[in-house]
């Protein structure tokens, strides 16, 4: 017989916590699930990559810190408006989604959520984030957050990915958007300088999302997506990538006249001759018919935006 005695529930030294049920540990797990399932819909990822052009835009706009609460409007309404773009494109590309090895994991694939409680959530966010930036910021700010969406999800999601190789070049818009929505957040208006942004992040999302669509060309081809690489030839592709590498830093080198002191310059033309580097690295490799390592650049493209967004803030604050 075991020597090991219960303690008595009102012993002095306190309760004894009750231990959770089988079905409430279950049930606690299912509610975590749910709530998992409706945060990828969301691709959070996708989210902090926007706002990371999105307030350095607003610093520049404002020549320095603008205000904390006008920041915090737009990194909510920003959040909520990209969150709300990708949850209805999840929902429109549920029949493709469930084909691709990338993407068959997503909450809708796996039945987590049901296609329409998702539309009604990516619809929820989309009212809730117009209607912030309408309310806190300004008619510019709200209307462009609004064509951002609309064109993310019924002009690109549901036409051009479907129809045509171009499809990254017109769908560029909405990922650039972000600058724009930004600055007119502060401003009220769009200056040259908010377009030369806008043009670096439009012309940058080419050679991105290009080395992912090689990383996962088959994907694309089984689901029937016309992703460039599925499509064109591998000359073609090297081509674009260059082209469009060789825009995104040109672009960039643009933004420096427009008030931008050194610090934003030479860091510009660093960041963007590693830029070019990766890319001719990429396409030579492809052209030798060696392995590319697609993803190298697919990074590093990160890095560069990202780099880039922090001299915009910094030189925003010297």
């Amino acid at each position: 017989m075991s020597m090991i005695t219960e303690r008595p529930v009102n012993s002095p030294v306190g309760p004894v916590p009750a231990e959770a049920t089988p079905e409430e540990t279950g049930a606690r797990r299912d509610v975590r699930a749910v709530v998992s399932a409706y945060v990828a819909l969301t691709k959070p990822r996708i989210v902090e990559l926007l706002l990371v052009t999105t307030v350095p835009a607003m610093m520049l706009a404002a020549g320095g810190l603008p205000s904390l609460w006008l920041v915090v409007v737009v990194v909510v309404g920003g959040s909520l408006a990209a969150g709300a773009a990708s949850v209805i494109n999840c929902y429109i590309d549920r029949d493709i989604d469930q084909v691709m090895r990338r993407t068959k994991r997503r909450p809708l694939p796996t039945h987590t959520v049901t296609p329409r409680n998702a539309l009604v959530f990516g619809l929820v966010l989309a009212a809730v984030s117009v209607a912030l930036m309408a309310a806190f910021t300004n008619w510019l700010a709200a209307g462009l957050t609004l064509a951002a969406i609309v064109y993310y999800d019924l002009i690109y999601t549901l036409w051009l990915k479907r129809t045509t190789p171009q499809n990254t070049f017109w769908g560029g818009a909405c990922g650039a958007a972000p600058v724009l929505i930004g600055w007119a957040a502060v401003t009220g208006s769009l200056a040259p300088a908010a377009w030369a942004l806008f043009a670096v992040v439009f012309f940058w999302q080419m050679p991105h999302f290009y080395a992912l669509a090689i990383k996962y060309k088959a994907d694309y081809a089984r689901a029937g997506i016309p992703m460039l690489p599925v499509v064109a030839s591998t000359r073609r592709v090297n081509a674009e990538i260059i082209v469009f590498t060789w825009l995104t830093v040109a672009a960039s080198l643009v933004v420096w006249p427009l008030g931008m002191s050194p610090v934003y310059g030479v860091t510009a033309v660093v960041v963007g001759a590693v830029f070019l580097v990766e890319a001719h690295k990429l396409t030579r490799r492809a052209a030798r018919g060696e392995a590319v390592k697609p993803m190298r650049l697919f990074h590093w493209s990160i890095t560069y935006l990202t780099i880039l967004a922090a001299a915009v803030a910094l030189d925003a604050l010297l």
